[in-house]
């Protein structure tokens, strides 16, 4: 595999945690408190589920990932409220 797989982080609220998906590897999911935690997360994800399709052979695979999140600010009541 030598294309850059594209992961996406999106922050969620109600849990209060970063979910992840990639369309480009099935099966890489997972969730951490920071963006941090993920990043520490990923490389060994990525590695085991890419280990099978290896063939023994030793490759860097790039990963691009991208963080989101969504947020609403109250505006004309004369206070942020965010």
């Amino acid at each position: 595999m030598t294309h850059c797989i594209v992961v996406r982080a999106t922050w969620d609220t109600e849990a209060s945690v970063w979910t992840v998906e990639s369309p480009d590897l099935p099966g890489l999911v997972t969730e951490a408190a920071s963006i941090d935690e993920l990043d520490a997360r990923l490389s060994g994800l990525i590695r085991d589920l890419l280990e099978d399709h290896s063939g023994g052979d030793c490759y860097e695979v790039p990963v691009e990932v991208i963080a989101s999140f969504s947020k609403r600010v109250r505006v004309g009541s004369g206070k942020d409220m965010a």
